[in-house]
């Protein structure tokens, strides 16, 4: 064997372990997005859970704002069927943008719901309320936390996707299109600190 046929070998063999290394790279990024995702997830739900809760604590003082409850009811169901749209394949661009909308229409039912609260002062000091709204501020926060690190993590795979040399090699080892960031509608109420007043 000629010295010019060990050299492209071992050329070869250098080009296939870094492709290798790419690929390995895509996959842990992707990885950590869908993980990030999770945390997400895992936040709504306990999020989703408490709603009802809250709606049927208010149920008792506000017989007459029943639209305002409904409608909550009815925005907490969408944006739960959102998350399962988006909780099935976190890097389809669609469900995320479909999730983000459905979660700003639930922020602006629980901000109707807040002002419309604001009317029943034995409702605000209802200590069950009291901690159902600690609950939901604290699990805002959290859902707040996770949807920054989601966030991030998609920034680093799109960068790293979007890259020289990986971009050449991105679509064929199955990773041709961005992640999409999870943004809420409304990102000026977002950016506000949750005001849950009850």
């Amino acid at each position: 064997m000629s010295i010019a046929t060990i050299i492209i070998l071992a050329l070869a063999a250098l080009v296939v372990i870094y492709g290798i290394a790419i690929y390995n790279q895509l996959v842990a990024l992707r990885n950590r997005f869908q993980n990030g995702f999770a945390q997400i997830e895992v936040q709504l739900k306990r999020r989703y859970d408490l709603i009802p809760n809250l709606v049927e604590t208010a149920k008792a003082y506000m017989a007459h704002e029943r639209e305002t409850l409904e409608a909550v009811i009815a925005a907490r169901n969408a944006a739960a069927s959102g998350l399962a749209a988006a909780a099935a394949n976190p890097g389809n661009a669609a469900a995320i943008a479909y999730l983000g909308g459905r979660e700003g229409a639930l922020g602006a039912a629980l901000g109707r719901l807040n002002v419309v609260m604001e009317a029943y002062p034995d409702l605000k000091a209802n200590q069950n309320m009291m901690q159902l709204s600690e609950e939901l501020t604290s699990t805002e926060n959290k859902v707040a936390f996770a949807r920054q690190a989601f966030n991030d993590q998609v920034m680093a795979y799109n960068t790293y996707r979007q890259s020289f040399p990986p971009v050449v090699l991105a679509g064929a080892f199955g990773h041709g299109t961005d992640a999409t960031l999870l943004q809420f509608e409304d990102s000026a109420q977002i950016q506000a600190a949750p005001k849950v007043s009850f």
